[in-house]
């Protein structure tokens, strides 16, 4: 990691202040989160929209669009209303490979009025990318994310 432990959530808890636009925010969010974490190659939410998860702001390459929940790492989050943390996406059932470099997987959902809005998806090309203290940093960035306007 490039900052100070909890930096990176001071950060963009001062990026989306006084911006009402969800987009926008994420946008930036993605952009600072693809800048802060090494050893990634796709950063970005994908946002619920009638029953389904559809791509939103991201960096990295072209993504799948649609998700259905319950299907992939990224459907399972939204199912659980719980954090997936994948040392090896390639043994998880029902992955859905977007990009076949992928090998690790962090997906944090978005939750707001026990309903989850989106979730923040980060692959890694690396086994085993995500300790457990970057997963409750990129919670602790969520937490941030949810007080936005859904």
């Amino acid at each position: 990691m490039q900052q100070l432990e909890g930096e990176i959530v001071q950060q963009v808890a001062g990026l989306v202040s006084g911006e009402p636009d969800l987009i926008a925010n994420l946008s930036n969010v993605s952009a600072l989160l693809n800048d802060y974490l090494a050893d990634i190659n796709w950063v970005g939410f994908y946002i619920m929209r009638d029953g389904e998860l559809v791509l939103g702001p991201f960096q990295g390459k072209v993504a799948c669009i649609r998700i259905p929940v319950g299907r992939g790492v990224c459907g399972t989050a939204a199912a659980t209303k719980a954090t997936q943390r994948i040392d090896d996406v390639h043994a998880f059932p029902g992955h859905i490979a977007c990009d076949s470099a992928s090998n690790s997987e962090l997906v944090v959902p978005v939750i707001v009025n026990d309903n989850v809005v989106a979730v923040l998806d980060i692959d890694s090309p690396k086994h085993a990318r995500f300790t457990v203290e970057v997963q409750q940093e990129m919670e602790a960035v969520v937490k941030v994310l949810e007080g936005l306007n859904w």
